[in-house]
């Protein structure tokens, strides 16, 4: 699809950006083209054949206090995390009628009364707010405006009062994030086991130091081939823990091969951020993935981030010393998890990784 000549994109992007809504506002509109700001350069191939040996591993955490189990869980998560870097976990002891809770609370948020959402509609970053709701983090750095809104809630290191947050998913935010803070803790242990350091290792550096919570919203497409729900991107946290509903639309980079995620009902999918493999020298990988738009709709995740992300912290990380070696030096210069996401947002979704800018 060829853009009119006269397409002003600066100008629709402030114009998209000044109602508020978001891409639901569009859709509630009626809209039943994409606009210009959100065609890709050449159209997703929705249909393209998926290797069908493919499949993201699966790790059942039933039983990991059992030191036999626990060594095979360790060597899976290991294996996992420095070849895929994203793995999908069973047995994680959330129940699923919380899982079903936090996805309905983040719906509701997003189709709650337009005027009572506008008013946590920003574009500061800064970490010093604690709900950002907007339609794409970097509209006006990103190459392709994403057919996506998010609400993004900083929950640690400064707990929430349950006031600050939105009423339509207050309480189950703070349930939720209790929940995942535990799964967190658990998971870096078995992260730093898998690196053959002290369990507490990775705690005791600040992994799980914040925590941020993430519901995307992305509401039905009438054409997706010509957008995309969220660009080619790696996360730019230690840990990402998604909670994806049924819909679909998830995509992993492995091999070379972008492969489906199809949606387990229970199940929940960890990935390793770009952080993590800072401080593990590459020996675990941040790989990328994407959402594909979709006619059915809408899609509802929330994306769980093990970061202090914006928020002024005194900690600087560089890779673990007890993982390089004369034969493998360290990779990337010392940065702090604040210089490193204002680089990732300020350099927004272009499909390239943010850690090329921090190597030695």
């Amino acid at each position: 699809m060829a853009l009119q000549p006269d397409y002003d994109r600066k100008a629709e992007l402030k114009a998209f950006d000044e109602t508020k809504t978001g891409v639901k506002g569009l859709v509630d509109s009626g809209v039943t083209e994409v606009p210009p700001i959100f065609l890709l350069p050449t159209p997703e191939n929705l249909n393209s054949e998926h290797p069908e040996d493919l499949t993201l591993p699966t790790i059942d955490l039933q039983g990991i206090n059992d030191s036999i189990r626990r060594k095979e869980v360790v060597e899976q998560v290991k294996d996992a995390s420095e070849t895929w870097g994203f793995f999908q976990i069973v047995n994680h002891g959330i129940p699923i009628s919380v899982l079903e809770e936090m996805i309905k609370g983040m719906k509701d948020f997003h189709e709650q009364e337009s005027e009572m959402k506008k008013k946590w509609y920003t574009r500061e970053v800064s970490g010093k707010t604690r709900v950002v709701y907007n339609s794409n983090f970097d509209l006006y750095t990103g190459p392709v405006t994403n057919w996506r809104d998010t609400v993004y809630v900083n929950m640690l290191p400064n707990p929430p009062k349950p006031h600050e947050l939105p009423p339509p998913c207050r309480d189950i935010l703070l349930d939720y994030s209790e929940l995942m803070m535990k799964l967190g803790v658990c998971l870096f242990e078995l992260m730093s086991e898998a690196l053959g350091l002290e369990s507490n290792h990775l705690l005791d550096m600040g992994c799980a130091d914040g925590l941020a919570v993430q519901g995307h919203y992305y509401p039905c497409c009438p054409q997706p081939e010509l957008t995309i729900g969220s660009s080619c991107h790696t996360d730019n946290d230690f840990i990402t823990i998604l909670l994806q509903d049924h819909i679909g639309g998830l995509k992993v980079l492995y091999e070379d091969q972008w492969t489906n995620v199809p949606p387990t009902p229970g199940a929940l999918i960890v990935n390793v951020g770009d952080f993590l493999q800072l401080i593990t020298n590459d020996k675990f990988v941040s790989s990328q993935h994407k959402v594909v738009a979709n006619k059915a709709g809408p899609r509802v995740s929330v994306a769980s981030f093990f970061t202090t992300g914006a928020i002024e912290t005194l900690k600087v990380y560089e890779p673990i010393a007890e993982l390089l070696s004369e034969d493998n030096p360290a990779k990337y210069r010392s940065t702090t998890l604040k210089e490193y996401v204002n680089y990732y947002r300020a350099k927004g979704l272009d499909g390239i990784s943010s850690l090329l800018h921090f190597k030695i």
